[in-house]
């Protein structure tokens, strides 16, 4: 019997990747946040964002006083959000 792969979550408050231990959100769920997301990367940095504030809020909880260019970077920094085309411009 195959096992699962255990998914890339976070490890709240630390924030760190309860797979692989790296920061999170890691490569490989940045990998699974993309194709869930896909076609909707506004809702991705949405829920992306809240995750941000979520960990910001946690680190300092925990007496740590997070670096905000470092956690943007992390958090948001891997997205591109493209400019789709609009219909009259496919013609």
């Amino acid at each position: 019997m195959s096992r699962r792969p255990r998914p890339h979550q976070p490890m709240r408050p630390a924030w760190l990747c309860r797979n692989c231990a790296a920061p999170w959100p890691c490569s490989p769920a940045q990998l699974h946040l993309a194709t869930e997301f896909y076609g909707h990367s506004i809702a991705l940095a949405f829920y992306l964002a809240a995750n941000l504030q979520d960990a910001v809020d946690d680190l300092y909880a925990l007496g740590v006083r997070p670096d905000p260019r470092a956690l943007h970077a992390r958090f948001l920094g891997w997205l591109t959000l493209t400019r789709r085309p609009h219909r009259s411009e496919l013609r």
